[in-house]
């Protein structure tokens, strides 16, 4: 059935109603919806991942690198209060903000990535 064919029934607005909706034809492949849990993912909950976030970049010859110490301040292509980036295995994965908790810093996501 197709659903731009003249003969189906359409409601006042010229609307398809849900119980006049058209099937799938046979060859159609239809997956049912399967609720899933935490505990299907037990088995990979011991594999360890390497999480990486980006608070900025900065591009520098070697000389400048090499005179780097502890305490020189490095100016990186983000402004305060920015988003940082988060990866995963680096594959971007989220963006976040970083907070304070218990005198430690942490990043809280803000935004989740889907790949295209």
């Amino acid at each position: 059935m197709n659903p731009t064919d003249p003969e189906l029934d359409t409601n006042d607005m010229g609307e398809l109603g849900l119980d006049e909706m058209p099937t799938p034809e046979r060859g159609d492949r239809m997956e049912a919806y399967v609720e899933r849990t935490a505990d299907d993912l037990e088995a990979v909950f011991d594999v360890p991942v390497r999480v990486s976030v980006v608070l900025g970049r900065t591009k520098m010859p070697v000389s400048h690198l090499l005179k780097l110490d502890t305490g020189t301040v490095v100016e990186l292509d983000r402004q305060v209060g920015e988003a940082v980036e988060i990866y995963v295995n680096d594959r971007l994965v989220a963006r976040g903000e970083i907070v304070l908790v218990e005198n430690r810093l942490g990043v809280t996501m803000t935004e989740i990535i889907k790949p295209q």
